[in-house]
Order: structure tokens, then C-alpha cells, then sequence
């Protein structure tokens, strides 16, 4: 079978498990009263369930296991099955994302405190970074010469992934907002990766692409089931796992760049907050309403047409960087810095590192030049403590 009908297949099973899984997932969520409740700091209406990384996971592990069946009958090849051993690599991966959606589950249902969530983060990427995707090296551009890490792979490594969960996490602030941004960004991945014949990256982001984009059906506004930490840090812990998988065997480090232009909405979003937390000497898990999204709802655009703006950057990233991957030379460079003048106007025009008044009193949040109307707050800021 060629590798992209496989490949399409794999996305083809993941889509279908996790939307199968969803409804189940939903219910047992409601019954079980892990549901998000409408409020003056929520954007919900209507009480809606949590835990959809539970469904997300289920699906990532109905096509991981065909997928390992599949290379064990010999019907198909692939990189997860090695004769006679174990893929301590790949299995790695797997423990460290189950490990992550339990600490998501918990969450989810007693909300962990900021640094227990964080503990089980670390101890996620180390099992990762532990069984052998590491960030060990990279190629300077333009020469022969070639930068090892050494021993600091591996907290480089923790650090990168850590970083990619809590990213994603951070920008789940609106209906479908994080599925969509993780979807395309592991589209492009898995683009660039089968061109590549990184068969194994390219394996992880088609499975990341599937369970982001099912998800993605009953998570778009109105959703009728949220991700949760469970998913969003699923997401987030799949999204650097790509990158990883991808650029560990090729010490190129504009393959190390692409997933970082990919994910730079996010990344731009949890960079603002963190200055802005800072500037006020508060902790950076201190909550407020400056995110890209509570700019965009401020300036009175729907929570949809927020979304879809978003979406909109997201996508003009994507395309870039795989115009970026395709030309390559100059223009490779012009596309580069295009898109981040491109990204900094945006950030620009909507003020994204202007501080945020917080009156705690009262419970709304007040920019420092106008208010905001309280309504106007994600969820995810109280649960998350963005």
C-alpha cells in the first residue's frame, strides 16, 4: 500500500474513533456533573461538558493500535513495529501522552493546582524526552558544522515540550479555537514531514490532525462539549512530539523553526501574557483577559467571527511556511520575515502586551484605556488561571 493512502487511512480511523467517542464521552461528562456552567467570567450560555480529551485519546489509541497491527500482519509498512524488538521510542511518546491526559483528567474533575499541573507536565516530557525523542543536535545554517547538545538535550527537550503543552492550553479560550489551530498546524507537519519520508512524524501529525479536526465538529461554536485540560494539553504535548519526532534524525534547524512559525499564534498569545503578568509583578499564573481572543471580542466581534480571525492568521503561517519549504534560498528568508512583520502588526493593533487591570472585588477586568464587559472573559481563565 503507498504511504499516503496508508497515511490517509490512519487520519480516516482517528477522525472516526474520536467522533465516535465523543457522544459517549458527553454523556458520561453530564452525568457525572464535569461540566463548565455559564457565568459572568464564562463565554458559555448553557452548561457544557468537559473531558473531550478523554474521546481525543480514545481516538489517537484506536489508530495507533490498527496501525501496529497493521505492520505486525505485514499488511501494510510503517515505523512502529521493529522484528524482534520493542520501539521504546514510539512507545515512550504513547505513555507520556497517557500520562498527560490523566493529569488533564484529574483537573478536569478536582482542578489541580497550577503546580501540581505543572509537575505532571515535566513528568510527561521526561518520559518522552527519556525513552529517546530528544532534541540532541542541530545544523547551523549555511555550514557543514553541527551544535550538540550533550547532557542538555534532555532538559532542552522538557522545556520544548512543556512549552508546546502549556501554549496550546493557554489559547483555549473560545469554542474550536485550539482543535482548529492544532489541526492545521499538524496538517502542515505531516505535509512537510511525507515529503520528507519521515514516515513516523508524519504518522504522529496525521493521527493529531484526525483527533483535532472530529473533535473540532462538536467543539466549533456553539460547542456542545469542551476539550478541557485533558485535551488541550494533549494537544499540546502531540503538537511538540511532532516537531520532535521530525527533527531528532535531521539536525536541520529550519526544520526546528517550522514548528515554532506553525504554532506562533499561540506562541505570540502565552508570550504577551507572560510580559504583561510580569510587568504588573504578578505571578504568570495570574489570570486576566489580555489574550488574542479577548482582544478580538473587546473590539465587538463575535465569538465565531473571533475564531475564524484566528483561524485566518493561523492559516496565512501554514501557507507560508510550506512556501518557505518549498522555495527555499532568498525567498525562503523574505516568506520569514514577511510573516513575522505580518504577525507583529496584528500583535500591534490589537495591543496584545498592553497591561490589564484586574478589580477583583467586582470580578471584571478593565484594560487600561476602556473597559471590558465581563461576559466578554473565557472560561478558560478561571479554570486554567490564565
Amino acid at each position: 500500500m503507498q504511504t499516503w493512502i496508508h497515511y490517509l487511512l490512519i487520519f480516516a480511523i482517528a477522525f472516526a474513533a474520536t467522533a465516535a467517542f465523543v457522544p459517549p464521552v458527553r454523556r458520561f461528562a453530564i452525568a457525572r456533573g464535569i461540566v463548565d456552567e455559564p457565568g459572568p467570567r464564562r463565554v458559555n450560555r448553557r452548561t457544557v461538558p468537559r473531558l473531550g480529551g478523554v474521546a481525543m485519546f480514545g481516538g489517537l489509541l484506536v489508530a495507533v493500535i490498527i496501525e501496529y497491527i497493521g505492520e505486525r500482519t505485514g499488511f501494510w509498512h510503517g515505523p512502529l513495529y521493529i522484528p524482534g524488538e520493542v520501539n521504546v521510542r514510539s512507545l515512550g511518546v504513547l505513555i507520556g501522552l497517557a500520562v498527560i491526559v490523566i493529569v488533564g483528567i484529574i483537573d478536569d474533575v478536582r482542578s489541580l493546582g497550577p503546580g501540581v499541573k505543572f509537575l505532571g507536565q515535566l513528568f510527561a516530557s521526561c518520559i518522552i524526552a527519556g525513552t529517546g525523542t530528544i532534541l540532541h543536535a542541530f545544523q547551523i545554517p549555511g555550514s557543514s558544522a553541527v551544535i550538540d547538545f550533550g547532557l542538555w538535550a534532555y532538559p532542552i527537550t522538557v522545556i520544548y515540550l512543556v512549552c508546546f503543552i502549556n501554549i496550546i492550553n493557554l489559547i483555549d479560550g473560545l469554542d474550536g479555537l485550539a482543535a482548529g489551530i492544532t489541526g492545521m498546524a499538524a496538517i502542515t507537519l505531516f505535509i512537510m514531514f511525507m515529503t520528507l519520508q519521515q514516515t513516523e512524524a508524519a504518522l504522529l501529525a496525521a493521527i493529531t490532525a484526525a483527533v483535532a479536526g472530529a473533535f473540532l465538529i462538536y467543539n466549533f461554536y456553539p460547542a456542545s462539549i469542551f476539550m478541557g485540560d485533558s485535551g488541550s494539553m494533549l494537544l499540546g504535548l502531540l503538537l511538540g512530539s511532532v516537531s520532535l519526532v521530525g527533527t531528532t534524525r535531521l539536525l536541520s534547524i529550519t526544520l526546528l523553526i517550522v514548528p515554532v512559525i506553525v504554532a506562533l499564534v499561540p506562541i505570540i498569545d502565552t508570550a504577551a501574557a507572560i510580559v504583561r503578568r510580569l510587568r504588573k509583578h504578578e505571578s504568570i499564573a495570574t489570570p486576566d483577559a489580555g489574550h488574542i481572543h479577548h482582544r478580538l471580542l473587546l473590539r465587538g466581534y463575535s465569538q465565531r467571527k473571533a475564531v475564524l480571525l484566528i483561524y485566518l492568521w493561523t492559516a496565512v503561517l501554514c501557507v507560508g511556511t510550506l512556501l518557505m519549504w518549498v522555495l527555499g534560498g532568498t525567498a525562503k528568508m523574505v516568506i520569514f520575515i514577511l510573516l513575522l512583520i505580518a504577525s507583529a502588526i496584528i500583535v500591534y493593533k490589537i495591543g496584545l502586551f498592553h497591561p490589564v487591570r484586574q478589580r477583583h472585588g467586582r470580578g471584571d477586568v478593565i484594560y487600561d484605556t476602556e473597559g471590558i464587559d465581563p461576559e466578554h472573559e473565557s472560561r478558560h481563565d478561571e479554570r486554567h488561571g490564565q
